[in-house]
């Protein structure tokens, strides 16, 4: 698992960084409007 990775990270690493974000940006959005 680990020695894969870097190489599937490559192609989906930024997919996997917007959709963290996206979520992060959710829950911090809906704690900040509480």
């Amino acid at each position: 698992m680990p020695m894969q990775m870097p190489t599937a990270g490559r192609g989906t690493g930024g997919f996997t960084l917007i959709v963290v974000l996206f979520i992060l940006l959710v829950v911090v959005g809906s704690a900040y409007i509480k």
